[in-house]
């Protein structure tokens, strides 16, 4: 089984030299390691890079696309790989195995994609380390078309921090869409669920990986998550909606944040509610001008096009 590895960077600081350091821990290596760095990072990502050996190309930063950028690595490598591993920057290998066990339910032939499990940072807040543990449980799973009626929007759920596709299956269904404002991940799991592949949960493939969003934060990022939703209405369409799931999260953050860090609940309040508004706005982000979406997004280099 031939590995392809593509990381997207962008002055990824000290932290890349961890990244570095725990991917050569593994006892499973890529064949080929493809870094995209957007606009010749300033710090020292490049150099590092080229130095453990990876192929790097670089690209504006007005031209980073979720979707499109990985595609063109892929493109890139030209490469007779049989898997293509995508990670972020800040997704730290967590154990030796990490890499191996993401690999481990291709095994089975119908399974198309692969995403691990991902662990708080050190410095995670408790907010953010319950977000993780909300969505990245112990429990592993494969996940199919006859789980829909369960799981629902859930079930296509996906993370390219650290997921892998059977390039095949990628090809065959064009890779990720060139156009969103995110979630390539998820929209190409949910064709791929579509097409009568099977996705795979890996929680013993795990990554330290979280962010410490501000409130401002977690509005931009869901102003741009009801972008995607109101842009790939055939998503929720298909799948359903994703309510009784935001609704089993918040009690589950509550019910965490009460037992381990009293004193944030009134922020967690406040997020919840930011994190409403953003949707809502975001969704209906056609009735609103184009200035104020591109201020209200996160991914602003969406709005250039």
């Amino acid at each position: 089984m031939r590995i392809l590895l593509v990381i997207p960077t962008y002055n990824a600081g000290n932290q890349w030299r961890d990244w570095l350091a725990a991917y050569q821990s593994q006892s499973l290596k890529a064949d080929k390691v493809i870094v995209i760095d957007s606009s010749s990072s300033s710090d020292n990502t490049v150099k590092l890079a080229e130095e453990a050996g990876f192929s790097v190309y670089s690209i504006p930063q007005s031209v980073f696309n979720h979707g499109r950028t990985r595609n063109q690595a892929v493109k890139l490598a030209e490469s007779s790989a049989d898997i293509v591993v995508f990670m972020t920057q800040d997704a730290i290998l967590a154990s030796p195995d990490a890499l191996a066990n993401l690999l481990a339910p291709f095994e089975e032939p119908e399974v198309a994609a692969v995403c691990g499990r991902q662990l708080p940072h050190y410095n995670a807040t408790p907010i953010a380390a319950h977000a993780r543990y909300f969505n990245y449980p112990s429990e592993s799973k494969v996940k199919s078309q006859a789980d829909i009626s369960i799981l629902g929007i859930k079930t296509a759920f996906m993370s390219n921090s650290f997921a892998a596709y059977r390039l095949s299956v990628f090809e065959e269904l064009s890779g990720f869409p060139d156009s969103t404002i995110l979630a390539e991940d998820m929209y190409l799991t949910a064709k791929m669920i579509l097409s009568g592949y099977k996705v795979a949960y890996c929680a013993e493939a795990t990554v330290f990986h979280s962010h410490n969003y501000t409130l401002k934060q977690e509005f931009q990022r869901y102003f741009d998550t009801g972008v995607f939703q109101r842009d790939q209405a055939w998503l929720q369409q298909t799948f359903g909606k994703a309510v009784y799931e935001g609704k089993k999260f918040v009690l589950s953050e509550l019910k965490f944040l009460s037992k381990n860090a009293p004193h944030l609940l009134s922020k967690a309040l406040l997020s919840t509610f930011a994190k409403w508004i953003g949707f809502k706005l975001g969704y209906y982000y056609e009735r609103l001008p184009y200035q104020w979406c591109r201020r209200l997004s996160m991914h602003k280099e969406y709005w250039n096009k």
